[in-house]
């Protein structure tokens, strides 16, 4: 572990070791919190955590630096809380475990929280470094941006001082974004009145395992399987071929991320678990053809025999719910016609709990224009009002409208250029980023989002690229003590 601190740039690599000592998935950020503050004390720097739950800190300009514009560094200090199935990790009370692989960071069985633990932490650096050159700046750390960027949204107007905005949540060393997706979450619900089973009849628990997951927005176009989308095919043949009923279904973790686990209980009658067995063993062998060039991991789907439960979902419910589930759109809808390198719009079949009389299907659909989102919310709708659910959003945020001649993306291609010798990627992003929210409250901003590099954000195989984060930190301090007059 100690080898982690002592990476270069050491001051970004010390932070970010301590960040992961401190327990921070969203939804659950008093410690975090505490721990930022009391960062910012021994900093020097002014430090408050605003009614919106975010961490502020503001450090003067350096002496003669006073008349330079105002920087806002802003990242967010929640993390996802994804864990392998053998871990028995509680993100509440544990600390990650990161450990170096090579070239990169990494987390024994979770998630790293690099996204966006090293924006975090190049804050840290930058607020108790005092041979730093810059002019007066603002740090903004956003509370939950992982579950609905709930500090963006409730973000006080008139409590930023800036005039630039460095986002630090983008996850490629030398693409600067200028441009995101908005998003809004699609709930559906239904209440039901549960039905006995039959006393005679066999259970089987289905679980489809071994799926790379994934961010919903940044890796959503490589196809990648989502657990709950195979699961449903499976389901509707194993209720046609096997007189299978749906017991339970327990699908994705995160609105956010690709599902990479979905479990269900079927019951059925007891001389058809074998016919189930052998269907479950042709569909992962179909599942491995299918996604042979994508799923590296091992996809497996397992039956495992357990107690018949004593209630299940009526059939007419069952079969509204699977049809609604198998018609759900998931994944790519549109590229950007004039980037068809980037996905538009686009949705993820995120998470499924069906269990005692209840079911809940959300969603987190994504687009660049906001008449596209419209139409994905209203096709979701369609398909799950046909199934009597009762369909509500939430969380809904704007795009992030590109500015090709923004003064700061400017400075820091010349800077990138000057330091590095090469130019640097302008990208449209289709994750979402705080930015837009951000913007909508102060719009005077010019913003950019960079950082270093990270792969995989959102599953237990997230990394961090440790040589990436040298040139990063080399860019920020430059563009800091470049930043032009007022």
């Amino acid at each position: 572990m100690n080898e982690i601190q002592n990476l270069n740039p050491q001051c970004i690599w010390k932070n970010f070791y301590a960040l992961t000592q401190v327990p921070r998935p969203s939804g659950h950020l008093e410690k975090i919190q505490q721990f930022l503050l009391d960062f910012g004390k021994q900093a020097g720097v002014e430090v408050f955590k605003d009614p919106a739950n975010n961490i502020v800190m503001r450090k003067p300009a350096s002496p003669g630096m006073e008349n330079r514009k105002g920087i806002i560094l802003q990242a967010h200090m929640d993390m996802v809380p994804q864990k392998t199935p053998d871990s028995k990790h509680n993100f509440e009370t544990d600390p990650i475990e990161p450990w170096i692989d090579g070239e990169w960071v990494k987390a024994k069985g979770t998630t790293l929280g690099a996204d966006n633990g090293l924006g975090v932490a190049s804050i840290m650096a930058i607020m108790e470094d005092k041979t730093l050159k810059h002019g007066p700046i603002d740090a903004l750390i956003t509370a939950d941006e992982e579950t609905g960027m709930y500090g963006a949204n409730d973000l006080p107007e008139g409590e930023l001082q800036g005039d630039i905005l460095l986002n630090l949540d983008s996850e490629t060393w030398g693409k600067f974004v200028i441009g995101s997706a908005g998003g809004i979450d699609v709930t559906a619900t239904l209440a039901y009145k549960e039905t006995e089973t039959d006393p005679e009849d066999a259970a089987v628990r289905v679980t489809i395992s071994g799926l790379r997951g994934g961010h919903s927005g940044l890796e959503i176009h490589e196809g990648r399987g989502n657990a709950n989308k195979m699961m449903v095919q499976m389901v509707r043949e194993f209720i046609e071929e096997c007189d299978a009923r749906l017991a339970s279904w327990h699908g994705g973790n995160m609105r956010n991320a690709i599902p990479f686990k979905a479990e269900t209980v079927l019951t059925l009658p007891k001389e058809n678990v074998a016919a189930l067995k052998e269907l479950a063993e042709e569909w992962q062998s179909d599942f491995r053809d299918q996604y042979k060039q994508i799923e590296t991991l091992g996809i497996n789907v397992t039956v495992e025999e357990v107690e018949t439960p004593k209630t299940e979902v009526p059939v007419e419910i069952q079969d509204n719910l699977v049809n609604a589930i198998y018609g759900c759109h998931n994944g790519v809808i549109r590229m950007i016609p004039s980037y068809p390198s980037v996905v538009e719009t686009s949705s993820n079949l995120a998470i499924i709990d069906i269990e005692n009389g209840k079911a809940a299907i959300k969603i987190l659909a994504r687009s660049s224009r906001e008449d596209m989102k419209d139409y994905i919310v209203k096709t979701l709708e369609s398909v799950f009002n046909m199934a009597g659910m009762k369909v509500e959003t939430a969380g809904s945020y704007g795009g992030w409208d590109p500015n090709p001649e923004s003064e700061v993306l400017h400075l820091l291609m010349n800077e990138y250029k000057e330091l590095f010798g090469k130019d640097s990627i302008i990208q449209v992003d289709h994750a979402g980023l705080e930015c837009s929210v951000i913007l909508g409250k102060y719009p005077h901003l010019d913003v950019v989002s960079l950082g270093p590099t990270m792969k995989s954000p959102h599953t237990t195989t997230e990394r961090a690229l440790i040589a990436s984060v040298e040139p990063f930190w080399q860019l920020l301090k430059k563009t800091l003590e470049d930043v032009p007059e007022k």
